[in-house]
C-alpha cells in the first residue's frame, strides 16, 4: 500500500508538470481529486489495511493529498492569471481604420435651419410631445368635426379626465408661447410630431417639424414671404426657384404653401414631385384671429404670421435621397451623406 501511494504521488506530480492550460488542469482534477478519483480510491482501501499499518498508511495518504492539492491550486492560480492577461485580439493583424461618429442627417439639417432662423432674429421654444386636445386642436381653430381629430390622422392616448394625443404638429407650442409672452413674439418651435398615416416614400408616421411664429403690430403677408424666401435662399442657394400657392389651414387666414423646384428631375416631373416639377417644403399664412384670441392676444391690435417646415423633406432636398424611409433604416451609407 505504501508503495502504491508513492507511485501515485510521483504520477500526479509529474502530470501537473506537463499541464499548460486550464482545460488540461480540469481533466487532471477529474482524474485525481474528485470523489471517485485515484487518490480517493486509495482512501477507500484503508478498511483493508491492518491495524498496525493504518496509522502510517493514513499519514502517507494525507501527505499525498495535501501535496497534490497544493500543487494543483498553485498551478490553477498561475494559469488563471496568465489567461486574464493574455489579449483577446490577434496582435499580428493589421490595424483597422478608425471611424468617427456623426450626427444624424435629420438632426444636422434641423440644427442648420435653427441657426439660419436665429440669424433672422428668431428665438427657440419647445413644448411637450403629449398634448391635450385644447392646445392641439381647439386653440388652433380646428372645428369639432375636423378630419385631423379622427383616429385615421391622430394617435390618441387613453385618459380618464381629458383628451390626450401625440401632437400632430408643433403648433401647440405657439399657443403656449402666446399665453406666456407678450408681443412682439418671434420664435421657432422645432420638434418631433406624430400622425397616424401610411408610411411611404414621401411620408412617415413619426417625423420632425420646425414651425415659426411672428406677432407684432402691423405684421404683413409680405413680411412672411420675405422671411421664408430669405431662409430658403440661405438653405438651398441664391439661385433656387420658389413659388407660393394659395392653401387652407384652420389656424391661418390667408394661407399658402411654399414650393421649391424638384431636386431630382430639375422641374421636368417625377414620382417624388408627383410629376409637377415642384416639391412642397412649407405651409404658412397669417395667424387666424381666433388663434390670437386663444393665445390671449387682441387681434384688433396685433397681427402675425406662422409657418411650418417638414425637416425630413428639407433633408431629402439637401441629400438627394428619394425615399424618406431611408433616414431610419440605419444604413451607414445614407447616414454619412451629410
Amino acid at each position: 500500500m505504501l508503495n502504491e501511494i508513492q507511485i501515485l504521488k510521483e504520477e500526479a506530480l509529474n502530470s501537473l508538470k506537463g499541464i499548460s492550460s486550464l482545460d488540461s488542469l480540469e481533466n487532471f482534477r477529474l482524474e485525481f481529486l474528485v470523489k471517485k478519483g485515484k487518490i480517493q480510491l486509495l482512501f477507500d482501501r484503508m478498511k483493508d489495511v491492518s491495524k498496525e499499518e493504518k496509522p502510517l498508511v493514513g499519514k502517507e495518504l494525507n501527505i499525498l493529498r495535501k501535496a497534490v492539492e497544493e500543487k494543483f491550486n498553485l498551478l490553477k492560480e498561475t494559469l488563471s492569471k496568465a489567461e486574464e492577461s493574455s489579449p483577446d485580439i490577434d496582435l499580428t493583424l493589421p490595424g483597422r481604420k478608425g471611424f468617427r461618429g456623426t450626427n444624424h442627417p435629420v438632426l444636422q439639417v434641423m440644427n442648420q435651419m435653427i441657426a439660419i432662423f436665429k440669424e433672422l432674429g428668431f428665438s427657440v421654444a419647445e413644448g411637450p410631445d403629449i398634448e391635450d386636445g385644447y392646445h392641439n386642436f381647439d386653440a388652433l381653430n380646428f372645428p369639432p368635426d375636423h378630419p385631423a381629430r379622427d383616429m385615421q390622422d391622430t394617435f390618441f392616448i387613453e385618459s380618464d379626465d381629458q383628451e390626450l394625443v401625440l401632437r400632430t404638429h408643433t403648433s401647440p407650442v405657439q399657443i403656449r408661447v402666446m399665453q406666456s409672452q407678450k408681443p412682439p413674439i418671434r420664435c421657432i418651435m422645432p420638434g418631433r410630431v406624430y400622425r397616424n398615416e401610411a408610411i411611404n416614400a414621401r411620408s412617415l408616421a413619426e417625423f420632425h417639424q420646425i414651425e415659426g411664429l411672428y406677432i407684432d403690430k402691423k405684421v404683413t403677408f409680405a413680411e412672411l414671404k420675405g422671411t421664408l424666401i430669405s431662409f430658403s435662399k440661405k438653405m438651398y442657394g441664391e439661385n433656387s426657384k420658389f413659388r407660393f400657392r394659395p392653401s387652407f389651414f384652420p389656424f391661418t387666414e390667408p394661407s399658402a404653401e411654399l414650393d421649391i423646384s424638384c431636386f431630382l428631375c430639375g422641374g421636368d416631373g417625377c414620382r417624388i414631385c408627383k410629376h409637377t416639377g415642384w416639391l412642397e417644403i412649407a405651409g404658412c399664412g397669417m395667424v387666424h384671429p381666433n388663434v390670437l384670441k386663444a393665445g390671449g392676444i387682441d387681434p384688433e391690435v396685433y397681427t402675425g404670421y406662422a409657418f411650418g417646415f417638414g425637416i425630413e423633406r428639407v433633408a431629402m432636398l439637401r441629400t438627394g435621397i428619394d425615399d424618406i424611409r431611408l433616414f431610419y433604416e440605419n444604413d451607414v451609407r445614407v447616414l454619412n451623406q451629410l
